[in-house]
Parts: C-alpha cells; sequence; structure tokens
C-alpha cells in the first residue's frame, strides 16, 4: 500500500476509534446500574425528643410587610408568659431545638439568658426586623420614630405593637402577657416598645442598649468618631443577611486606618459610599437635628411612663457605656410610685450578663455576677409581670456591684444615696506639680512657668487604645470585649501621655456617679481632642494574684473632639495657644479604691484606631481631611492657682476617704 493511502487508512481508523471512545463516555451509554444519593429529596426530622414546639410564622405589619417570627413554645405550655426578642441578628440562628450534654438548650446566642427563660418556661419569641435576613420591608439602621428623621407611617415602636397584638391573638397557649428584652441593638428594641405600648406589655428589659450614637454609644463619644465600628456598619447594611464581610490587608487595625488617612478615605475605599446609613454619617458629624431627634432618652422623658422597665448597665460597656443610665436619668422623675424604674450596674463588658461573668479579663471577682443578676434579679423581676401568681419581686430601686470592693448593693436611687442613706459629694482631685494629684487645690501663681506640663500630640503618631497588634471588632481572639480593663501602663510609658499619681492611700475611698472632667489646657493647633482616664493602681505586690502587681485599671475614661467645646450643635475652630476649659463627664463608676491602691489620671490627645485622629487642624469635616491637614501640635495641661486649675470632680461617699 502506498504511503499517502496507508497514512489515510490509520487516520480513518483513528476517528473511528476516537468517535467510540467518546460515546464510551456517556453513562447512558455504558449503562452503569443506578447507585442512588444517600441524601433523601426532602428530610423529615422527628420532633418527640424536643423540649419545645417551633412555629415559623411571618406576622403582617400595618404596612402590609411581614416580619419573620420564631416562637418556641415549651413542650405542654399552658397560660404562659410570652418573652419577645426583636433582633437584625438572624433570629433562626439564635433559636433552635438541639440539647448540650444534660442542659436543654433550645436558645443560643445573643439575648438569651437561656436559664432563665428555661427553666421558668417562657414562650419564646425572637422576630427579625424589618429589612434583615427573613423580614420584609427596607433596613434602616435604629428606625427613628415617625416624625422628622422618618416620614413613613412605620417605625420600631408600631412593629412591636404590632407584632405583640398578633401574638396574644394567635398564640392560644399564652397567658396574654408579654415581655420584652433584648441587649445592644436588641436591646434598642426594648425601649422603642415604649413608646405608645400595646397594652399586652406588661414588662420591659433594655440590657446595655443603643440609645444616643453620637453622644456615648456606638458612632461617636463628644463628637470623636469610633471609626472601629465601620466593620459593623459595612457589615450590617450592605447586604440583608450580613454576608458581605469586613475585609483587609492588615493585621494590625492601626497599620490598615493610618494607610488610609482619614475614616472618610477608608470609606470610600471599602465602597461605602453605596450605604445609605455611612453617607448619614457622613452628613452630621455635629450632634444636629438628625441625632437628637432620635436620642431615645429624650425621646422617652417627653413620654408617659406606662410599662415597668429594668435598666441593665455594664460598667465597662465597650460599646453602649452611655445608654442605660442616660435613660434612667430621664424617666426615674416620672416614676411617683418608685416601682416603675428599677437600674441594675454589673461589673460587666457588652452583654456578659448573659454569660458567666466571675471574672473580666485580668479582674476577679470571686463569684459568678452574671448568674447572680440572672437567678436574684432577672428571673423573680419577670415573673413578677410574666406568670400567674408570681409573688412581687423584691428588687432594690438600684442594684449596683462595687467593683474593687467585690459586693452587690441595693441602692434607694443612683447616684445620689447609697445604702446607708449618705448622700453622694463631689470633691475635686487636683492635677499638681511633679505628676501628682490630690484633693488639695494647687496653689502658686496662674503665669508662673511651672503652671502647667506639656507634650506634643502628632497624628503621625497616635497613641493606641491598646496593645499592638489591634485585632478588629469580633476576629480571631475575641479579646475586644476586654479592652476598657486593659493595663493603662502600655499608654504610660508615652511622652505624648501625662500621667498624674497620687500617694497610696491609708484608708479606702469610694466613689458612686459620674466623674466630671475640668480641663485647663492650651493647644497649638486650631482643633485637638482631650482624653481623660482615671485609674485605680493597684501596689506592687498582689499576694492573692501576683500578676495584678502595680496593675493600672481603667475606673473610668473617654473622650472630647475640642471643636465641640463651646457645644456640640456647631463644631468652631480653637484659639491657638490660650488655656481655654473643657468640660465632660466620664462614664459612671461604682468603685472603691482600697488602701494601699494609688489613684491616677492620664491625658492624652489620640485614642488610636478607635477613634479616628483629629488632625489638629480645624477642618469642615474631619471625615474628609487631607494629609496636609494632620500636624503636630503642643498641648498643654494647666494645674496653676484658682481659674486654670485642672481637675476630675468625683462623686465621692462621705466617710470611705479623709
Amino acid at each position: 500500500m502506498k504511503p499517502r493511502i496507508l497514512a489515510a487508512a490509520f487516520a480513518a481508523l483513528f476517528i473511528a476509534l476516537t468517535a467510540s471512545a467518546l460515546a464510551s463516555s456517556d453513562p447512558k451509554a455504558l449503562h452503569y446500574p443506578d447507585y442512588p444519593s444517600e441524601t433523601p429529596v426532602t428530610f423529615i426530622p422527628t420532633t418527640d425528643g424536643h423540649d419545645y414546639v417551633r412555629r415559623v410564622v411571618e406576622i403582617p405589619m400595618r404596612d402590609g410587610v411581614k416580619l419573620h417570627t420564631v416562637i418556641l413554645l415549651p413542650k405542654g405550655a399552658r397560660h404562659e408568659g410570652i418573652l419577645l426578642t426583636r433582633t437584625p441578628y438572624d433570629a433562626n440562628a439564635l433559636t433552635n431545638n438541639t440539647r448540650s450534654g444534660n442542659l436543654a438548650t433550645s436558645l443560643q446566642g445573643y439575648d438569651n439568658a437561656t436559664d432563665v427563660i428555661i427553666e421558668d418556661g417562657y414562650i419564646r419569641v425572637v422576630q427579625d426586623v424589618r429589612g434583615k435576613y427573613g423580614s420584609g420591608g427596607d433596613y434602616v439602621m435604629n428606625r427613628p420614630v415617625h416624625g422628622p428623621q422618618n416620614p413613613s407611617p412605620v417605625d420600631d415602636a408600631t412593629d412591636c405593637y404590632d407584632t405583640i397584638d398578633w401574638l396574644v391573638k394567635h398564640v392560644p397557649e399564652s397567658n396574654g402577657r408579654v415581655g420584652i428584652l433584648g441587649i445592644s441593638y436588641d436591646g434598642f428594641e426594648p425601649l422603642m416598645a415604649l413608646v405608645n405600648p400595646h397594652p399586652a406589655l406588661k414588662v420591659s428589659v433594655p440590657m446595655n442598649p443603643m440609645v444616643d450614637g453620637w453622644m456615648g454609644d456606638d458612632w461617636f463619644h463628644n463628637g470623636a468618631f469610633r471609626q472601629q465600628n465601620m466593620s459593623y456598619i459595612y457589615e450590617q447594611t450592605a447586604t440583608r443577611d450580613n454576608s458581605e464581610k469586613w475585609w483587609s490587608n492588615y493585621h494590625d487595625e492601626y497599620d490598615l486606618f493610618m494607610h488610609y488617612g482619614s475614616a472618610g478615605a477608608v470609606g470610600e475605599a471599602y465602597g461605602m459610599g453605596q450605604l445609605g446609613f455611612w453617607n448619614k454619617l457622613l452628613a452630621h458629624p455635629d450632634y444636629d437635628a438628625f441625632w437628637s431627634d432620635q436620642a431615645l432618652d429624650k425621646l422617652l422623658a417627653a413620654q408617659p411612663l406606662k410599662v415597668p422597665v429594668m435598666l441593665v448597665h455594664s460598667l465597662w460597656d465597650q460599646e453602649d457605656i452611655y445608654g442605660a443610665t442616660a435613660v434612667y436619668r430621664a424617666i426615674k422623675a416620672k416614676d411617683s410610685s418608685g416601682q416603675m424604674v428599677k437600674l441594675v450596674m454589673g461589673p460587666w463588658h457588652h452583654g456578659q450578663e448573659i454569660d458567666d461573668a466571675s471574672s473580666l479579663g485580668a479582674l476577679r471577682f470571686g463569684s459568678d455576677t452574671g448568674k447572680y443578676f440572672r437567678q436574684q434579679i432577672l428571673r423573680p423581676y419577670l415573673a413578677q409581670y410574666l406568670k400567674d401568681g408570681a409573688p412581687k419581686a423584691d428588687i432594690a430601686p438600684v442594684t449596683a456591684y462595687e467593683t474593687g470592693g467585690n459586693r452587690w448593693q441595693r441602692l434607694d436611687r443612683w447616684p445620689l444615696a447609697c445604702a446607708d442613706g449618705c448622700a453622694i459629694k463631689s470633691r475635686n482631685l487636683y492635677l499638681q506639680a511633679g505628676h501628682r494629684v490630690g484633693f488639695e487645690a494647687p496653689a502658686g501663681a496662674a503665669d508662673s512657668a511651672a503652671a502647667y506640663d506639656e507634650y506634643v500630640s502628632d497624628p503621625a503618631h497616635p497613641v493606641p487604645f491598646r496593645a499592638r497588634p489591634i485585632q478588629p471588632i469580633g476576629y480571631g481572639v475575641l479579646t475586644w470585649p476586654q479592652w476598657l480593663v486593659d493595663d493603662q501602663r502600655e499608654a504610660s510609658g508615652r511622652t505624648d501621655v501625662l500621667t498624674y499619681v497620687s500617694e497610696p492611700l491609708t484608708e479606702p475611698l469610694k466613689i458612686s456617679g459620674a466623674p466630671e472632667v475640668s480641663l485647663v489646657a492650651s493647644t497649638s493647633g486650631t482643633d485637638s481632642d482631650w482624653v481623660v482616664k482615671l485609674i485605680d493602681v493597684y501596689p506592687d505586690q498582689v499576694a492573692e494574684q501576683p500578676e495584678m502587681g502595680g496593675y493600672q485599671l481603667a475606673v473610668s475614661m473617654d473622650i472630647l473632639r475640642g471643636r465641640y467645646r463651646e457645644g456640640f450643635t456647631v463644631s468652631k475652630p480653637i484659639a491657638a495657644n490660650q488655656a481655654l476649659d473643657y468640660r465632660f463627664t466620664l462614664p459612671n463608676a461604682n468603685h472603691v479604691f482600697l488602701p494601699g491602691h494609688r489613684i491616677m489620671v492620664q491625658v492624652q490627645s489620640s485614642w488610636f484606631p478607635l477613634y479616628d485622629r483629629n488632625p489638629q487642624t480645624f477642618v469642615t469635616s474631619i471625615f474628609h481631611a487631607k494629609a496636609a491637614d494632620y500636624r503636630a501640635a503642643t498641648q498643654r495641661i494647666y494645674r496653676g492657682a484658682a481659674g486654670q486649675d485642672s481637675f476630675i470632680a468625683l462623686p465621692v461617699v462621705p466617710g470611705t476617704a479623709r
């Protein structure tokens, strides 16, 4: 056969064999036996061993929007109270029918004081707020009440009313009594429920609630922007189900925020201009009507008090340390009977009251303070209003944990009285020469060269708010809840932090209330932040816990953005190199400085990256500050004669120190 003919024959054979092979790769052509999937088309779980009957319903609101709601009924429930939580954090994830070890844990996660809810047999209802997870409608962060900031006819107050109305009509196993509780955002909801409350709402328990996002909760503190919460804004508002996650190329958030410069530049890099709430923040850096109209303490102050309320506050709340006590101040005067408003203050981080709370960071309390709250306070309080025939709970008007002394106290009110009927007296703790503090006013001429201490605040090297590397909130090893009790020695060794300390105490000194800062200071710039910390310094040797030797425990600390020195509604440049007054209030404390301990005050001008850097050059909006705006400034803290003395007014309980 000729070579060309031979080649053609081989080619034809190759094509035929290839076609045959391709045909044989078709499973149908191979005629393999059936091998069915091991997963059924529809799995129907058995529920005989479950502790609860789970019902999932879509409750219609007055505007037709339906809210996804999970109802857990204890097996055999008859005439039980309903305990409601409204959440943007996924109702399905917070409710299930499982057992863990020997304890029935039909509830998991945020807001669930599981021991009280399960052991007392409440009908548990958890609902997605509108626009989140399974609920219909549009999501608005902390949706304001109907009014100037919300032109729609619906808000969280009306949604709560409509939900309760549906529940008492469609859950026959209930006794018609409803309580509402929640933590943080979910603590905002029990407060909104007090606006024109449903008659079936018998009790409200807001725990660590979001109340005023500008004054001292999640978004600002006294005008300084909490930029580390940008990750929360990103995840909470980018998608209905929080599926879009914050990301970073940096292990240390200090480096992340330094890289981009301003918080506005970070937002731009992350595409946050698409997010409605972020754009509102950018548009309202001052305390204008956008903020004051929706501040819940102001809103509730104008409402009649119809429902008993227990406000739960954490003394080291790293997120919402302002709200609970602000609402208490706003509504306590309405409580003519003395029975409608209760306040509980525990030694906790944000939400720790529903978990083990025998310690916080390096602090040990000697008992589970969270369990005490749930069993001795929350349980009888809820039962009084939600269970048939329950006795009146013996709950003090104020139950406050005394840190330092490690004991619970029953108080008549906060902060004006203590258990023994003694009045709180304000005493000025002065900054003195030689980096000392004391209750004696400093003497000397105000124009003396020694009448101030100074440091250079450089935005290129801001003071970290905790030891680096600083992790994003909620990522990796979760130490974010502990930052308020971090050892402050990390800052006290810096040259851009002024430190003043007392002699060791010879007897205990007790404070109960909110310390008030009166700082006389100057800056060579035209804007400045002022951070003031009140610190309990432990002795160098602590026998029962050696690692606490010399520990610098922050009792109360906060920040003021200097441009708001004259008022929060309008920002103004600071007159350079002039000694000016800066006054602001620190968070509440109920603390004993023990004998052998010392009192310390620290002053600095940055707290990074928790708060965005002040450029120290006045610009209209710090969100949009440019690189050239960030300039080093010389800061002076005055401690001279009357009129130029800096001090913290401490709410001292008489008889605890001379």
